[in-house]
């Protein structure tokens, strides 16, 4: 029994003592390259574009063009608001100092009479 108990105590006492790399367990083995990243061509962005839309029947006219040459955005669009104003923003971007506008409103605002119709409840009481 002796015996038994001393080779217990010897076990124990080297494998607390051996250092384990744990790292080398779970490495893996040889050079490890990155799979090749696909790469999409990019083309030297330079535009020019215009629209217009001016709908008699429901009242929508805006425009609107943008000239871009690589970093550098110019543009700008307008509008007549629901008011009758028009609204014209100026916008550029030189690719540096971030996107800037410039809005301008002109004319009048016409707002239309409404007139107070009381609800059913309204009348009774």
């Amino acid at each position: 029994m002796k015996v038994i108990f001393l080779t217990f105590v010897v076990v124990v006492f080297v494998t607390e003592s051996v250092p384990v790399d744990y790292q080398g367990l779970y490495a893996i083995p040889g050079p490890v390259h990155a799979a090749p990243e696909h790469v999409e061509p990019v083309a030297y962005p330079k535009y020019k574009f215009n629209y217009g839309v001016k709908d008699g029947h429901t009242g929508d006219i805006k425009e609107q063009s943008e000239v871009r040459d690589g970093d550098t955005v110019k543009g700008e669009y307008s509008l007549v608001e629901p008011d009758g104003t028009i609204r014209k923003v100026e916008y550029f971007d030189d690719g540096h100092s971030g996107f800037n506008a410039i809005v301008h409103k002109s004319g009048h605002a016409h707002h239309p009479q409404t007139h107070h119709v009381p609800a059913a409840h309204e009348a009774y009481h």
